[in-house]
């Protein structure tokens, strides 16, 4: 799959275009792309232009975002760098310019909600009235009473749920770091981990333990501070990779969230940890076996 930043697009005819921010790209997206050839999309998030004081903690980089598009089969991902201008243009020039004038769109799938345009006046109506295209306005997808949305699964992962986070997004939750350091107290108390630095514009779950795939391998992760040694540090993430040998000091790690073991906890001493790490790791293999 190509990624072109929309100044670069090559202008063709007869795209089918989906539309939208896709953050997350989850089982509503992907209604919504099913079908089409191309997709349009925005970096940053338009909120944090519009609306910086409002900007959301995202569920996918760029690069994760791509990846679970062009896995639905789309040939090219269009990129519209977004800022003050952007955002400024009115709903008509936007439909005009790009819609029809950069990409020669003749099919625009969009979810209900979708809005754009200068105080975002242009909405599905606007589109579903331009002869020049055909539009395709999908409803909200709904799981279990549950609208099925970016800010939902937000809510989710960072409550810890994120079992039912990978249930809507159709993928488990991912978080994609390079690992900063071993850990020597870990080491020390047999059980090594791979520590990472969580990303400030990414949602990360919330304090506690998980089973979680990690490159592959099944791993018991904490994310919190680890109150037991107060070590005065910040937010951890600390993946510790069962039957593995080996130092990933440097190398990407990718973690995928499969369920949440418990929640974080102050030990009386090493031991009473050491015997809760024995338990997360007989759950993390079960939790593993399981998915």
């Amino acid at each position: 799959m190509r990624v072109t930043r929309l100044p670069d697009v090559e202008r063709t005819t007869g795209r089918a275009v989906a539309i939208g921010t896709f953050d997350g790209v989850h089982l509503g997206h992907r209604e919504v792309i099913a079908g089409s050839d191309s997709v349009l999309t925005f970096d940053p998030h338009p909120v944090s232009v519009v609306k910086p004081q409002h900007t959301p903690r995202l569920l996918t980089t760029q690069q994760r975002k791509a990846e679970l598009v062009a896995s639905l089969g789309v040939s090219e991902m269009i990129v519209i760098p977004f800022d003050a201008e952007f955002a400024s243009r009115p709903a008509a020039q936007f439909v005009d310019d790009v819609i029809v004038g950069a990409l020669g769109a003749t099919r625009v799938a969009i979810g209900e909600n979708f809005r754009f345009g200068n105080r975002a006046q242009g909405d599905p109506r606007l589109l579903a009235s331009d002869p020049r295209f055909e539009t395709v306005v999908h409803p909200l997808l709904e799981i279990d009473g549950e609208i099925v949305s970016s800010s939902h699964i937000r809510g989710l992962v960072l409550a810890g749920d994120v079992a039912e986070a990978g249930r809507m997004l159709g993928a488990s939750f991912q978080i994609s770091s390079e690992v900063v350091h071993g850990d020597k107290r870990g080491r020390e108390l047999g059980f090594p981990t791979a520590n990472l630095i969580p990303d400030e514009t990414l949602v990360c779950p919330g304090h506690g333990v998980y089973a979680c795939l990690a490159n592959g391998h099944p791993a018991a992760v904490s994310i919190g501070v680890r109150p037991t040694f107060e070590t005065g540090r910040g937010e951890l993430i600390e993946a510790y990779l069962l039957d593995f040998e080996g130092d990933l000091y440097g190398d990407q790690l990718t973690l995928e969230f499969l369920a949440r073991l418990r929640g974080e906890r102050r030990f009386e001493d090493p031991a009473a940890l050491i015997e809760q790490m024995h338990r997360d790791v007989e759950l993390t293999r079960r939790a593993v076996e399981s998915h």
